[in-house]
């Protein structure tokens, strides 16, 4: 059994997965990110900032729904997020699409499937040259 402290209200919890924090407070934290994406579908230009003060939510904790794609951010909306590697701007996540594929293509191409061991012809055993002896 793991046994931890809430890092939002500091109750003692058993952590099972995820982030540590206690039901009470993950129920709590649905119920605002349920009230930002609400938020968000009725007023489509609203910038981070906007969102965050409307809700009574921090701005990194809207940054990290984007970035864990819960969020997704409509056409001609007023917050713009960067793709971590090339700086394209997307709607939601960490990377584009293009540098999606590109890592998971490099990732394919770097684990190199073990080749088949090619089938040994079998011998016939009156080709072998030794000499046998019947009892």
């Amino acid at each position: 059994m793991n046994v931890r402290n809430c890092r939002k209200c500091g109750k003692i919890f058993n952590y099972v997965s995820g982030p540590p924090i206690c039901m009470q407070c993950r129920e709590e934290m649905e119920r605002k990110f349920q009230e930002v994406k609400t938020y968000i579908m009725d007023n489509h230009h609203a910038t981070i900032p906007q969102v965050a003060e409307a809700c009574d939510v921090s701005t990194s904790q809207i940054q990290q729904w984007l970035r864990e794609e819960r969020l997704e951010l409509a056409e001609g909306s007023g917050i713009v997020l960067y793709c971590e590697n090339c700086e394209a701007p997307i709607r939601c996540g960490r990377f584009c699409d293009k540098c999606k594929n590109t890592m998971a293509h490099k990732l394919n191409d770097s684990i190199k499937m073990p080749e088949k061991p090619k089938p040994q012809p079998k011998k016939d055993p009156r080709d072998n040259p030794k000499m046998r002896f019947l009892n």
